[in-house]
């Protein structure tokens, strides 16, 4: 383990401290703008503080577009994504990690693979069968995969699984748990870190994906948050004001995801990383 002086501690605690103040700039920005007026925003030089704040922008901007229904159908989206990420991945890692079976090491490599096949390859024949299913303009392209199992999350919980003694899964079998069992009651419990790094990202991601609703959704009443700042943009694009307004309120519960599950997000993909 290395040890640093107390010279070398402080230069890190200052340098990760500017780069911490760099990345929360934007985010900075976006919500002094949000408070500003118009004209306000293309003052020279920036102001960086303005009074009486305009808190009105927020009503406005939600009202300029259906912000409920479509936070409602993002919500919805969202939260039978983490779900079917959860169960689907957990449950293939375990079988991965836990379950002794011919072809076990050759699935885990062709899974491994596929991690690194762009999305963008299979983008075409995915909608093509989607759409001979009937499934576009519903949410289904867009839920059901995240039941299928997602080869990085399959590939996280492994890992974490693998840290999990084998003794507590074979004392189990010998009292007379089956691998269902074994999994759900003693395995997942155990799981807490990886599941909740799992479920943020799953969240994160499926919170602020724009090219599957974008592809598959064409009702204006289907569409997510994402889909509805674009509208926003593209209607009130002299309104920046409101833009910003509505981006923070877009933006606020990834950030309450992440503070919520912060030490778990990263003890859970830490403890991942150690492991081959």
């Amino acid at each position: 383990m290395i040890r640093l002086s107390a010279t070398q501690k402080f230069t890190a605690y200052v340098v990760l401290a500017g780069l911490s103040a760099l990345m929360l700039l934007p985010f900075v920005w976006m919500l002094i703008s949000s408070v500003k007026t118009n004209s306000q925003l293309f003052t020279t030089p920036i102001l960086w503080w303005v009074w009486p704040l305009h808190l009105d922008n927020y009503a406005q901007a939600l009202a300029l577009i259906p912000f409920w229904s479509q936070l409602r159908n993002t919500a919805l989206l969202s939260v039978l994504t983490v779900v079917g990420t959860v169960l689907s991945s957990s449950f293939t890692a375990y079988g991965l990690a836990k379950v002794s079976w011919i072809g076990r090491r050759l699935l885990l490599g062709v899974l491994i693979v596929t991690m690194l096949l762009p999305a963008i390859v299979t983008l075409v024949p995915t909608y093509v069968i989607f759409r001979d299913l009937g499934w576009v303009n519903t949410y289904l392209p867009l839920v059901v995969p995240a039941f299928l199992g997602t080869p990085y999350y399959i590939f996280l919980f492994r890992q974490f699984f693998l840290r999990i003694p084998e003794s507590v899964s074979e004392a189990a079998r010998i009292d007379g748990a089956s691998e269902l069992r074994i999994y759900a009651r003693i395995i997942m419990p155990l799981s807490r870190p990886v599941v909740v790094a799992v479920a943020a990202l799953a969240f994160v991601q499926s919170w602020t994906d724009y090219l599957g609703p974008l592809i598959y959704l064409n009702n204006p009443d289907q569409w997510t948050l994402s889909l509805g700042l674009t509208e926003f943009l593209t209607k009130y694009s002299v309104q920046w004001n409101y833009m910003m307004a509505a981006s923070v309120v877009f933006t606020l519960p990834l950030i309450i995801v992440f503070f919520l599950g912060n030490k778990y997000i990263l003890s859970g993909i830490s403890f991942t990383a150690d492991v081959g």
